[in-house]
């Protein structure tokens, strides 16, 4: 497995696994898939030209299984926060490390800036694995957001996470 930042050369490969995340996974992220299997190129792209966002794949035989992005805050004010999106594994290659080699990936290139104190996440709360891998690396629960995602006609919590970063 190689775990390695998306470009834009990725681009098709990011297409594919955030349109198969939004198709597999529907109550897990706010965005759709019938909204984003209508995007242009250009609008896959415009988030590899974030300067303070980061977007991990996870590849298995050269197959993208994993994604997982990290994104710092800009503002002043702000900049001791990071934030975890996009999080997914293919439905057939869970249960086999990716997941955690992806947020390893990301706590390590978040804990690497100085100014990184905390980094943030919010988890559906019908997604115990996810909540439990979370756990596993320190973070902890917040908040909940009540019914945050209304999809079919069924509302979803948000389970609000931290994670804070202890230096010496």
């Amino acid at each position: 497995m190689v775990i390695r930042q998306l470009k834009r050369s990725d681009l098709e490969d990011y297409k594919k696994i955030r349109l198969n995340a939004l198709k597999n996974d529907p109550e897990a992220f706010g965005s759709s898939y019938e909204e984003e299997s209508i995007f242009s190129d250009e609008q896959f792209l415009r988030r590899f030209k974030r300067e303070t966002a980061y977007i991990f794949g996870a590849f298995v035989a050269g197959e993208i299984v994993g994604l997982c992005s990290l994104s710092f805050q800009p503002r002043k004010k702000m900049e001791h926060r990071a934030d975890i999106h996009q999080m997914y594994v293919e439905p057939f290659m869970r249960n086999k490390g990716i997941g955690r080699a992806l947020i390893e990936k990301v706590l390590e290139m978040a804990t690497s800036r100085e100014e990184t104190e905390q980094i943030y996440l919010t988890v559906v709360d019908t997604n115990a694995a996810a909540k439990r891998l979370y756990e596993t690396f320190g973070f902890k629960t917040y908040g909940v957001e009540k019914r945050a995602m209304k999809y079919n006609g069924a509302y979803f919590d948000h389970v609000l996470m931290v994670f804070i970063i202890e230096r010496e």
